[in-house]
């Protein structure tokens, strides 16, 4: 029989070292990897999409963002969706809600019900996300839940760093569409397995209601925002208008979070200048991240002539970096305080972009790409660990899971509009990946922007943020590979 519900105000004895939790721990990376993968070996597999579905630049860009608008918008709402109805009730939801979505993508007759696929993969990612570590949390004893997370994060960057070699494999031998369809056995594994082993949590103490108005809002104001600058070459006057209304959505959803009483994104948590500060970072940095990532996968494929498998194996410097140095990258920034990393990092990521103008045509790997990728990885590992121990230091313990989400979510938001702006800025055409020629010439324009963006990131850090006050602690997930996101922090209280 399944273990029966934690009653509130019992602790959570499970011990790491034990039968059971050690199947908590593999059910919980099964399923935070389904999500953290396909946030990294899509892009891979972008090139084949297009041609095999004879889609558009916008089209492929939608394919990124579908995801990512649901995903962002609702993450926070997914949390709470746990606390209230059970967290392995909506973990368990979230992996086969994905598992669903994902085969639906992996079926898709044409870009259009793959985009919508992928949205519908975003909601399934808003719910298994949050609650992989929120089972960690809810279900470990105190003693072992400090290295259950740094496990669970551990392997989770693992994950992702595997996820673009994984990608570039599937796409070069059976094809794109296993990219998703991989997605189905992981979760037919998973599921059953969180069922039997991992005991069902909530927080009998939540009475307030859902903020499902706010989060609605955020995640349409995204969408039309997305929209409106994906299709904004043509400049129509359909295209202002929804420009305009994703605008109204914004304002709207700051609106309603200013005036409800239990909002999902409290607006008195940016009192903090120094969270303030450092979220601002955020957006730069992962904005730049976002567009990088995204055109560097197709810069490979369409202008240096590597295959997906060559080209997602290339990108496996920087995460691999990140995995091993991570960790001592935070324990470095709390003797220094983070105002130092936090504005050297983004110049380090800027100068590899910048390096990365020297992939063209043949580009030789070891001469060409390389060297960027170890510049890019040497700035990631200086930046996020500090960027998360400062988000989680800048409000009360209580609060740090929340804080967290926001940051995370923040970060999300930033790499989605930067895929959708940055064709937009650099001159591409709807069928410029098609075209070496055109898209090299692209990409070159698009490289300063994202450097001018991190330098904007940096300036910023050197300018607002301070160090934080002794004795704060330090981020629990201090191994990270993960890209697209800083990593999530469970909640501190209790």
């Amino acid at each position: 029989m399944p273990p029966g519900p934690c009653i509130p105000g019992d602790m959570p004895d499970v011990r790491l070292a034990s039968p059971q939790g050690k199947w908590i721990l593999l059910t919980t990376v099964l399923g935070s990897s389904m999500a953290m993968l396909d946030s990294t070996v899509v892009n891979v597999a972008l090139p084949r999409i297009g041609q095999d579905l004879d889609a558009s630049l916008a089209a492929l860009q939608w394919t990124v963002n579908a995801y990512m608008v649901t995903l962002a918008g609702l993450i926070l709402l997914g949390g709470s969706l746990g606390d209230r109805y059970g967290r392995r009730k909506i973990f368990v939801l979230g992996v086969v809600w994905f598992a669903a979505a994902s085969l639906l993508c992996g079926l898709a007759p044409t870009s259009g019900i793959l985009i919508a696929a992928r949205a519908l993969q975003g909601i399934g990612g808003a719910l298994l996300t949050p609650g992989s570590l929120a089972l960690i949390q809810a279900s470990f004893h105190p003693d072992d839940r400090s290295r259950a997370v740094g496990l669970w994060s551990g392997f989770g960057g693992i994950g992702a760093a595997v996820g673009p070699f994984l990608g570039g494999w599937l796409v070069t031998g059976p094809g794109w569409r296993w990219v998703f369809l991989l997605n189905v056995p992981v979760a037919l594994l998973c599921a059953p397995i969180a069922l039997r082993h991992v005991p069902e949590s909530a927080d009998q103490r939540d009475h307030g209601r859902f903020d499902v108005l706010g989060a609605a809002l955020g995640a349409l104001s995204l969408a039309l925002l997305t929209y409106a600058l994906i299709e904004a070459r043509g400049g129509s006057l359909a295209v202002a208008l929804t420009g305009a209304a994703g605008l109204a959505a914004a304002v709207a959803f700051v609106h309603v979070e200013r005036h409800r009483p239990d909002p999902m994104l409290p607006p008195d948590i940016f009192a903090s200048r120094q969270f303030t500060a450092v979220n601002l970072v955020t957006l730069c940095v992962y904005a730049a991240f976002g567009g990088f990532f995204f055109l560097t996968a197709l810069q490979l494929q369409v202008v240096a002539g590597y295959s997906p498998l060559a080209a997602g194996t290339a990108l496996l410097p920087t995460t691999a970096l990140m995995l091993l140095f991570s960790s001592g990258s935070g324990a470095l920034a709390d003797r220094t305080g983070p105002r130092l990393p936090l504005t050297v990092g983004p110049l380090l990521c800027a100068v590899a972009m910048l390096l990365m103008l020297r992939v063209g045509k043949g580009a030789d790997y070891l001469t060409d790409v390389l060297p960027a990728l170890l510049v890019m990885g040497a700035g990631m590992v200086t930046l996020v660990a500090p960027l998360t121990a400062t988000v989680l230091a800048s409000v009360d313990t209580a609060r740090a899971g929340l804080a967290s989400g926001i940051n995370n979510a923040a970060a999300r938001a930033a790499g989605l509009v930067a895929v959708a702006a940055l064709p937009l800025l650099a001159g591409m055409g709807p069928e410029a990946y098609r075209s070496p020629t055109a898209f090299d010439a692209a990409f070159d324009r698009a490289m300063p922007i994202c450097a001018g963006v991190l330098v904007l990131g940096s300036a910023l850090a050197f300018a607002l943020v301070r160090r934080p006050a002794p004795g704060c602690r330090r981020p629990e997930c201090r191994t990270h590979g993960n890209v697209t996101a800083p990593p999530l922090e469970a909640d501190r209280a209790g």
